[in-house]
């Protein structure tokens, strides 16, 4: 257990949630499934364990804020909860053994804390601002990779808009001369997650959501790693362009990215959260 409050109430809270998920795999066919938007689906489980997560920290905390993919945000003031109920709903719902629940706490505008929780492998990734990283209360350190020709990256194509396709396709192609290999496997938090404990080397997308990073950007943080938007500023949560990797390696990604990025792109940063 940590010792810090808020990671034990994030860690418990997906706990819960993790269980609800894992005990409704053997009948996915029978999951009402809802359309939200093109390529983008929400299940009865993703409302369920998003219920299950907030019921939880609001017995702790029933002041705070919460902001979930599912059920937007409920209350106000400086302590925010910002909620992933599942990352990775289209692997969940088709038997894919890639999922996780994210959650992180934001307060005064800054995230402080934040989990990421695998059910299937019972993986708890914690971290706490000032306070490290850790995988199931061992800590943990992004990869010493020292050169993009040996690293292994991932990242994931902008299937929410592809109207950033063009864009997305010619900063694949650069990075991809550059690096040994990619991974894509449909969950942003994992991949963070990954990142956070050397798994992986890198990672970049586009056009997320704050519930898709929120945890995973402070583990790579609290793990040594650097997070920045596409452009090289702090506005990632903002604009859902990350990009994240170790000190050596978040150079050369963002000196293949940043050429590619369009003038729509370098708007989105500057704007507001957007949680439509």
């Amino acid at each position: 257990m940590s010792t810090n409050p808020y990671i034990n109430i994030a860690s418990e809270a997906a706990r819960r949630a993790g269980q609800l998920a894992v005990k409704y795999r053997s009948r996915l066919e029978g999951i009402p499934v809802e359309r939200k938007a093109r390529h983008d689906y929400v299940s009865d489980v993703d409302r369920a364990c998003e219920q299950v997560i907030r019921e939880y920290i609001l017995k702790h905390h029933r002041d705070h804020a919460i902001l979930g993919e599912e059920g937007g945000q409920t209350g106000s003031g400086d302590y925010v909860w910002i909620v992933d109920p599942i990352d990775g709903t289209s692997n969940y719902l088709r038997g894919i053994p890639h999922f996780a629940i994210s959650i992180a706490l934001q307060i005064k505008g800054r995230i402080e804390a934040g989990v990421v929780y695998d059910p299937l492998r019972e993986e708890m990734f914690t971290a706490a601002r000032g306070q490290g990283a850790f995988l199931n209360s061992q800590r943990m350190r992004v990869s010493g990779r020292k050169d993009l020709a040996t690293a292994v990256v991932a990242t994931a194509f902008p299937f929410r808009q592809r109207r950033l396709m063009e864009a997305y396709q010619a900063m694949f192609n650069s990075v991809f001369e550059k690096v040994e290999d990619f991974r894509r496997a449909g969950t942003a938090s994992l991949d963070l997650a990954y990142v956070a404990c050397g798994r992986l080397d890198g990672y970049w997308e586009l056009n997320l959501k704050p519930w898709d990073i929120a945890a995973g950007a402070l583990l790579v943080q609290e793990a040594g790693g650097v997070v920045m938007d596409v452009t090289g500023g702090d506005q990632w949560l903002q604009s859902g362009h990350i990009l994240a990797a170790p000190f050596k390696l978040i150079t050369p990604m963002r000196a293949a990215i940043e050429p590619h990025v369009t003038e729509g792109i370098r708007a989105r940063v500057s704007r507001k959260i957007d949680t439509d």
